[in-house]
């Protein structure tokens, strides 16, 4: 059975760029990777610029996101963001995600919402699991450049509860002249019992991954012929990660209050071997680097909420905490062929958060509610650096942040949303103690652990045509500064001040039931705020971004889908000189029903071939025998050419 549009949001949610993507919708997506399900939200992109197990790149509201920054992302309530990373803060590692057991996922656009904290700025995804499933599930998939996955999950009756497990083993190479051998083993094992109302789930899961990286080359040797474009520089880049989380939820619901708490215990670790640069800084041993990271990450989420009366309204009030603490081993050091040849970073960094937030809902009128909320957070930063003394050192920090929400409606099946609020991201704990710079030895400024955002939006959310939901905002996000601290040199940046205006158009149609179609559109005009001769531009800032998806069941027998997504050209240095070009790509699936249980799926990716990149960078670099103060270029890392996967699922 197919639902016949999207779950309603009319009453429900907070703006018009919010919404819930329901497991079917899921199910209906054709996905390349499995972190690609989140490009389920609209305008958001989720892209790879390296090997299949490093952390995807995405892009959202005007944002170059890197591997996660200014977009909270988390599976189960477990952030995946993490804190003060070896690579890149924020750093969202996806790979450990079963698409099948995701059963619902929620977004939320913009600072206004008094539950997302650290890194929620641009956004927040939510992925959940099931509980249980309806049946279980065996599928086989083999197809293109080494493509190969295997999955079985089931959720059968033990004692009052069910004990849901899935194991997916999956290989894939792309198309590359070294292929990635990306390996990696997923497990999951879930014990829950109750219901909506009362109820609890205790859970294990684990992730190995292995990996060899195509990054990104200069778009000079590409167009003289002498590199491959599906080839690398540096034939040993690479890496291995491993996840282990144990994670419990527990929920109570009666008639005028509801308790939520949840805990979780995680054991990142990665191992992670680039070279962007080539032989720039080393003409002889060349410029591969590593960037190791070990972790321990606890957490715990309670929320309360209080259904009562305010000046004789019917309203709600809710009460959250939420403690974090990252205990983080990791470095940064000058390699070659994965052999460490000199240090530049050896840090033991122990970072704790609390926040704290307290929201108010009033239903004042049937046609005018209020969401009103108070976000506190606090930082410390205790950085031990073993490799130079002069940056360790402790910090903290602290940020207040008010959320409002103005909802009219519904008249005509259709709401009017007004949005204002502040938000925050962290920034890598030794930029906030860093005294000295790492490689060169010249003094270095701290900067602000934690960097203020605030942002205002306007919507109207529609479904006054039968069968179309449509949303459509404008919005303004500011940030004080847009503090990274670059993992790959092993120092911070402290950036400009910016701003970026835009606008969603989001559509999602289902015009007869054989027949849906999703289209979404948005823009975002990205610029810094201040003035300087080298532009305002922000370098990587996406602009317009499309995407056209069809989808096809209860024809008889056979099921498809066919999905298009387009993101523009996008300024690569600050005077807006060099550009990259737009990337387009179709990707489509085929189906046939071969009983009740039984189905066989065809899927294809990049369908008309296209020679895109799936990311581009300005910078310089030197290949051999160039001059040794490099040649500035654009660096570019393909899309995958067009490939093939076929699957054969049984539900038992």
């Amino acid at each position: 059975m197919v639902e016949a549009s999207r779950l309603t949001q009319i009453g429900i949610a907070e703006s018009a760029s919010a919404g819930t993507i329901t497991q079917k919708q899921l199910e209906a997506r054709t996905v390349y990777r499995a972190g690609e399900l989140l490009e389920a939200t609209p305008g958001l992109i989720v892209s790879q610029h390296s090997g299949e197990g490093k952390a995807n790149q995405f892009y959202l509201r005007g944002f170059n996101l890197d591997h996660g920054t200014d977009l909270r992302t988390t599976v189960d309530g477990m952030l995946v963001n993490q804190r003060s990373h070896a690579h890149g803060q924020g750093w969202s590692d996806l790979n450990f995600m079963i698409p099948e057991l995701a059963t619902r996922l929620d977004y939320r656009k913009g600072p206004y919402y008094a539950e997302e904290g650290d890194f929620s700025a641009a956004g927040a995804v939510s992925v959940r699991y099931a509980d249980t499933l309806p049946q279980g599930i065996a599928s086989v998939g083999i197809g293109s450049n080494g493509f190969r996955r295997t999955l079985l999950a089931d959720s059968p009756v033990v004692g009052d509860g069910h004990l849901l497990y899935a194991l997916e083993l999956f290989h894939n190479d792309g198309p590359f002249v070294i292929g990635d051998d990306y390996r990696k083993v997923n497990g999951v094992l879930r014990y829950s019992a109750g219901n909506a109302d009362s109820g609890f789930n205790l859970s294990a899961m684990a992730y190995h991954g292995s990996w060899h990286s195509t990054d990104q080359i200069p778009l000079r040797g590409v167009a003289d012929g002498s590199i491959n474009r599906f080839a690398g520089i540096d034939p040993t880049d690479g890496g291995s990660a491993h996840r282990y989380s144990l994670s419990g939820e527990w929920h109570r619901a009666t008639d005028d209050t509801t308790t939520s708490i949840s805990v979780y215990l995680i054991h990142n670790r990665l191992d992670l071997f680039s070279n962007f640069t080539y032989f720039l800084d080393d003409p002889v041993n060349g410029d591969q680097f590593a960037q190791p990271d070990r972790r321990v990450t606890t957490g715990i989420n309670a929320t309360q909420a209080w259904r009562t009366t305010l000046f004789g309204h019917e309203s709600e009030n809710k009460i959250g905490l939420q403690l974090q603490n990252d205990n983080i081993f990791n470095g940064l050091y000058s390699t070659v062929a994965r052999q460490t040849l000199s240090t530049t970073r050896d840090d033991h960094i122990v970072e704790s958060s609390a926040g704290l937030f307290i929201e108010n809902t009033t239903r004042w009128t049937d046609t005018f509610r209020t969401v009103a909320g108070l976000r506190s957070d606090f930082f410390r930063f205790d950085v031990n650096s073993k490799f130079n003394a002069a940056n360790s050192g402790s910090a903290s920090d602290s940020k207040l942040s008010p959320k409002l929400s103005l909802i009219f409606g519904p008249w005509a099946k259709t709401e009017y949303y007004v949005n204002a609020g502040g938000g925050f991201h962290s920034n890598d704990a030794r930029g906030s103690t860093i005294t000295v710079d790492p490689k060169t030895g010249a003094a270095a400024d701290k900067v602000p652990p934690l960097v203020r955002s605030s942002g205002i939006e306007v919507g109207v959310r529609s479904e006054i045509i039968p069968g179309l939901q449509s949303s459509l905002s404008f919005y303004r996000l500011d940030f004080d500064s847009e503090l990274t601290f670059a993992g790959d040199a092993g120092t911070t940046e402290a950036g400009r001040a910016s701003r970026r205006t835009g606008f969603e158009f989001s559509n999602y149609y289902k015009p007869t039931k054989w027949l849906t179609i999703d289209a979404d559109v948005a823009f975002a005009r990205a610029r810094f705020r201040d003035v300087d001769v080298i532009g305002e531009r922000i370098p990587g800032a996406i602009e317009g971004v499309a995407s056209l998806a069809l989808a096809v069941d209860n024809l008889g027998p056979y099921f498809g889908a066919l999905q298009l997504r387009y993101f523009g050209p996008r300024p690569l240095i600050e005077d807006n000189s060099v550009r990259s070009r737009s990337t387009a790509t179709l990707n489509g699936r085929i189906g046939y029903k071969l009983g009740r249980n039984t189905k066989i799926e065809f899927e294809g990716f990049n369908l008309t071939d296209r020679r895109d990149s799936a990311i581009d960078y300005y910078y310089a670099s030197r290949l051999p025998g160039e001059a040794a103060a490099g040649v500035g270029d654009i660096h570019f890392h393909p899309i995958e050419s067009r490939s093939f996967r076929v699957s054969l699922n049984t539900l038992f």
